[in-house]
């Protein structure tokens, strides 16, 4: 659920809604300003809050650079302290309209989950696989990338049937780590590129989701010129797979995302204990491979 408040008359906008908020005042930090800002028009105290996506605008009458944050604690009871209507929404399905225009990307990027679950039916064998993705989705998982790179084409396609039937019976969506035929073949919700197809890309894909995974700040820059919906940005930690590789760590993760517009999943020896850390970084989640198929 989130927190959208309409625009008091006198404002401009009036009427339209939008997330709660403000501008920044000289000398405050982004993080002093929501701070104020939720006291001055919601009458509560932050507690908790992590930096998420750093967007820009433009209006007829102003560009606008919006930073946003994910408040997960606060005291106090939300009151609108300026006269604003207030209503609690789930991004998916909203009751309350119209919303401000630049807000439709953020309610979009609201609607992913804070774990992005990979396929690895190649090191676990299929059978004990499935057994595992119908106790995770059994356990509210909602987002899954098929990443077989030692199937064929026909293998591939018919394991991906198999992940998109199992895993829309629960509501959760599936990307295909492959082609737009693939996606479509299978009828998955959307497409995740590799770093190499990310760069031959031209446009992004109508009407399915499109992630990519990304290593660099050029592969960052590609994705969010092709206004894809999220990345992977890896290796955070050392893997399994590639223990000797070298690791960004949270600091360099997080200078990565600085003033980043897209949604950012970090991915590389990570587990599910990790997603805080993950949070106070910027990103909005994390990706794994291997830890979400052992519990």
């Amino acid at each position: 659920m989130v927190l959208l408040a309409s625009r008091p008359e006198g404002k401009a906008w009036a009427g339209w809604w939008e997330f709660p908020g403000g501008k920044i005042e000289a000398g405050e930090t982004p993080i002093q300003a929501l701070s104020r800002e939720l006291d001055e028009e919601l009458g509560v105290q932050l507690k908790t809050a992590y930096p998420w996506l750093v967007r820009t605008f433009e209006y007829p009458e102003k560009t606008v650079k919006l930073h946003f944050f994910i408040v997960r604690a606060w005291i106090g009871n939300p009151e609108g302290c300026e006269g604003q209507q207030l209503s609690w929404q789930r991004p998916e399905r909203l009751t309350v309209q119209p919303m401000l225009p630049a807000n439709a990307p953020i309610l979009n990027a609201l609607k992913l989950p804070p774990i992005y679950a990979i396929t690895n039916a190649y090191e676990m064998g299929e059978m004990a696989f499935f057994n595992q993705l119908k106790q995770q989705l059994d356990s509210g998982l909602k987002l899954i990338q098929v990443r077989e790179k030692n199937l064929g084409s026909d293998a591939l396609l018919a394991f991906s049937k198999k992940v998109v039937r199992l895993a829309h019976q629960y509501g959760a969506k599936v990307l295909i780590n492959g082609t737009v035929d693939l996606v479509n073949a299978a009828e998955a919700d959307g497409l995740h590129l590799n770093s190499v197809a990310l760069a031959e890309m031209k446009s992004k894909p109508d009407n399915m989701l499109v992630a990519a995974s990304c290593h660099h700040a050029q592969d960052l820059a590609k994705a969010e010129a092709l206004q894809l919906d999220f990345v992977l940005l890896s290796p955070v930690l050392p893997t399994a797979s590639h223990p000797d590789a070298m690791t960004l760590g949270w600091e360099s993760f997080a200078a990565l995302k600085h003033d980043y517009s897209l949604p950012v999943y970090a991915l590389g020896g990570l587990k599910p204990e990790h997603l805080n850390q993950a949070w106070l970084a910027s990103a909005h989640g994390i990706a794994t491979q291997r830890a979400v198929w052992e519990s």
